[in-house]
């Protein structure tokens, strides 16, 4: 999951605008070893895009430290005009980025890989432990998504707003078949709903 972390970590550090927003991010049973097992209520109250090329990274958080210290989720989106201009109101899978698979499981070709992506990261609750999870299967669908344009001038294309529920786990727990043992996993739903706020980058440290 090297490369995944990388990438996130790459997204993470272009200057993003934050703004207010409203959502929820719940599970009646979170599993995360040795740090959680049972509901969850992420409480989010910071909300985030950082847009590069035609991607996007949405982090949706509780409180506005930095990311290594805080619980939130992040939501990698590939092809924004293309969800934008074709699938908006409609279900999209969410899944692990394409050429990324678990630890012992090969890389498959994949003629229609997921255009989303979920990590869901408790570096606060579980402190030195690790605490991320990522979407291993759902459903997410925008009604409406962020332009991508800093400068966007008009408020309705500067509104993002969706709607998820995904099956999250430690990808190191997937099998080689693809499997994970059902208690391992955890169902996670919730929905988000803020307005792009061209500024100054969030506070990178407390």
């Amino acid at each position: 999951m090297t490369r995944l972390g990388l990438v996130l970590l790459a997204l993470a550090s272009v200057a993003c605008s934050t703004a207010e927003g409203e959502g929820e991010v719940r599970s009646d049973r979170l599993y995360v070893k040795d740090c959680w097992n049972g509901p969850f209520d992420l409480a989010p109250t910071f909300f985030g895009a950082n847009p590069y090329r035609d991607t996007m990274t949405i982090r949706v958080q509780r409180g506005d430290n930095l990311e290594e210290v805080s619980d939130g989720l992040i939501v990698l989106v590939d092809d924004v005009g293309g969800i934008r201009n074709e699938s908006l109101g409609a279900e999209l899978d969410v899944g692990l980025p394409l050429g990324v698979s678990p630890p012992g499981v090969p890389v498959t070709f994949n003629p229609e890989p997921p255009r989303v992506h979920l990590s869901l990261y408790l570096h606060d609750s579980c402190h030195e432990q690790n605490g991320s999870l990522h979407a291993i299967d759902g459903k997410i669908t925008f009604s409406s998504l962020f332009s991508g344009d800093p400068n966007e001038g008009d408020a309705d294309d500067r509104l993002t707003e969706a709607q998820f529920s995904a099956t999250f786990a430690d990808p190191r727990h997937v099998s080689p078949n693809g499997q994970v043992d059902p208690e391992r996993t955890s169902l996670v739903t919730g929905w988000f709903r803020f307005f792009f706020q061209r500024g100054q980058p969030a506070q990178p440290f407390p």
